[in-house]
């Protein structure tokens, strides 16, 4: 369930191993806020790796959601990891449930991508073993993976509640 990018698309910033990644998601979110980017996508197959409970994570995404009319759009095969292992994110999410839109799709977790849209600042990961992937250089390239996201989000169904219920 990806496009057709048979190389690294000219403009492109490499990410290679994971502290490039976090890196590169730290700066697309700061650049998300000094750019003012209305709707932020977030998409894997559970967000195992990603650096979600990070200080300057939840920094750039508060930074961000203080913004008016702001949206986090996530989607994901499960979000029991972040459950289980992110609790500075969940808490973050509870606080700011009337920004975030987390959604459990039904699709092969093999075919969910790990991605970040956020205009021009997006990034993806072709590679999760090897943490390798790039920046989205081109508004297509960030189009041609919005409509991925589309079609896994007419798979999917809310999911990830902003409060747990228990007695």
């Amino acid at each position: 369930m990806t496009p057709e990018h048979p190389a690294m698309p000219a403009g492109a910033t490499l990410i290679d191993g994971r502290s490039a990644f976090t890196q590169a998601l730290q700066q697309a979110l700061e650049h998300a806020v000094r750019s003012r980017e209305r709707e932020l996508c977030l998409v894997d197959p559970d967000f195992e790796a990603w650096p979600l409970d990070d200080a300057l994570v939840i920094g750039s995404l508060t930074a961000w959601a203080r913004q008016p009319l702001r949206k986090l759009l996530m989607v994901a095969g499960s979000f029991d990891h972040v459950r289980r292992r992110c609790a500075r994110f969940t808490e973050w999410r509870g606080t700011w449930a009337h920004v975030v839109e987390p959604h459990v799709t039904e699709v092969e977790p093999s075919q969910i991508p790990t991605l970040l849209l956020a205009g021009p600042a997006s990034l993806m990961l072709a590679d999760r073993l090897r943490w390798r992937g790039h920046t989205l250089s081109s508004d297509k390239e960030v189009a041609d993976w919005r409509e991925v996201v589309d079609v896994l989000l007419q798979r999917s169904e809310p999911g990830f509640g902003a409060n747990t219920l228990g007695l």
